[in-house]
């Protein structure tokens, strides 16, 4: 339902003497890089196919070229991230210059002159969909590292992150959930405008209040091929990233597809999604603190796989919703499987990170949560994949050009295509097994039974 979430680690080891980053302070900042990659990776396709007629065998092509810059931009900016050494710190400076350049680019996408068509309309829409991307790479590659440098054990992590979360459920009622009634309103153009500015704000009131541990700067900066090979042989690094990439593609295609299913499945009016969307996201905010309680008595692990088999099996009921009203209940139960996956999977990746920091001595968490954002850019290629197949099985082409059955078209982008790739995450999700966490004693259930406990990188 967004993007895949960002995660990080840390380790045992204390911080020297510095400033404090207080958890409120960095935790906002999550609502501010939330809302304009929230509204741009809902919207993107129904703005530019159905509302402007783009066809949508042109936008899989763009998406495809998109998710590729994407894959390559993670990687590029978190290495120069880890590697940055200024008075400033290492991720303010990269912080407080991506975030107007996104606010510029989110604007200027929802802004397209109506006389733009054919060749106009696809460069542009190019230019600034690739430039939002790049923008929000940039952003997010330090935003998230900055959490185990400031946050060091797991219980202040875990209250960061839960706060994190908290105002990117909010962000996400805002720039999604809402948009649809928002832009009925006053227009997409409008809105893109409001969100930028709020956005630049909140995250400028974030930047300027990290402190970031003075040491790091006199520590060796990570070698490439060093970090690249490290992350490569961590064994347990593939199945929690191949199973966090499916679960972005089918949550991205599903939350992308939500305007085409209201539209043509339901017969609604396209802001109705509205209720749809508020069902998920009110659902999560009340039963994050049950999911909460849940991996505290039974560890993240099986938290975990238990919110991925509920997220497949309420898509899969959602193939065979007609009304609104069973809509909205099924809708619920994704809800509460997505709260499940928010509650659980920061602390998945942070106990990997943990042990690869306690195993090798130096600290590389942006190189590596961009090894885990590689699998997460399957979302882009799950919706290139999506609107390849409705054109080749349904005739959907565009707004202008919907093909006999719209209808088909839509379920199959809503709910049957992301089924399949949540059922892929599930599978990935039963060969994780993680180490103990960095400050306890013994480990929680999952551990206790392991197969691999030795730390990733070790023999």
């Amino acid at each position: 339902m967004d993007r895949v979430p960002v995660v990080a680690s840390g380790t045992a080891v204390q911080p020297t003497q510095a400033r404090q980053t207080h958890p409120l302070r960095y935790a906002v900042g999550m609502f501010g890089t939330s809302i304009p990659i929230n509204m741009f990776n809902a919207y993107l396709a129904y703005f530019y196919v159905e509302r402007h007629g783009l066809d949508g065998r042109i936008y899989a092509t763009i998406m495809i070229i998109y998710t590729v810059i994407d894959a390559l931009d993670n990687v590029a900016y978190g290495y120069l991230s880890d590697r940055t050494r200024s008075r400033w710190g290492r991720r303010r400076p990269w912080m407080m210059v991506a975030a107007p350049l996104l606010a510029i680019c989110l604007v200027a996408f929802f802004a397209v002159p109506d006389s733009l068509t054919g060749v106009s309309l696809v460069v542009w829409f190019a230019i600034f969909a690739i430039g939002t991307e790049t923008f929000d790479s940039m952003l997010n590659a330090s935003y998230g590292p900055v959490l185990p440098e400031s946050f060091r054990t797991e219980k202040r992590r875990a209250t960061a992150n839960s706060l994190r979360q908290g105002f990117q459920l909010v962000a996400m009622a805002l720039s999604i959930a809402m948009t649809p009634k928002l832009t009925q309103w006053f227009g997409f153009s409008q809105v893109a405008v409001a969100f930028a500015v709020i956005a630049l704000v909140v995250i400028m009131i974030m930047a300027t209040g990290v402190r970031e541990d003075p040491a790091v700067q006199s520590q060796p900066q990570p070698r490439l091929l060093d970090t690249i090979k490290g992350i490569l042989t961590t064994r347990q690094f593939w199945p929690i990233a191949l199973a966090g990439g499916a679960y972005s593609a089918g949550m991205g295609l599903t939350v992308a597809a939500v305007p085409f299913f209201v539209t043509y499945a339901l017969g609604r009016n396209q802001g109705d999604g509205t209720y749809l969307l508020v069902a998920v996201l009110a659902t999560a905010v009340l039963a994050l603190p049950a999911w909460t309680a849940l991996v505290r008595r039974h560890g993240a692990l099986v938290g975990w796989r238990t919110a991925l088999i509920t997220l497949t099996a309420g898509l899969l009921v959602l193939t065979m919703i007609t009304g609104l009203g069973s809509g909205i209940g099924v809708c619920v139960v994704i809800g509460l499987g997505y709260a499940g996956v928010l509650a659980t999977v920061d602390l998945i990746v942070a106990r990997l990170l943990d042990a690869d920091t306690a195993a090798h001595g130096i600290r590389r968490e942006s190189m590596f949560l961009a090894g885990f954002g590689l699998l997460n850019q399957l979302s882009g290629f799950a919706q290139s994949l999506g609107f390849l197949l409705v054109a080749v099985l349904f005739g959907y082409h565009s707004g202008t050009v919907p093909g006999p059955h719209p209808e088909r078209a839509a379920r199959f982008l809503q709910s049957v295509l992301p089924a399949c790739f949540l059922v892929v995450a599930v599978v990935c999700s039963w060969f994780v097994r993680l180490p103990a966490p960095p400050d306890t004693e013994s480990s929680s259930v999952e551990e206790a039974h392991a197969d691999e406990p030795h730390a990733p990188g070790q023999s």
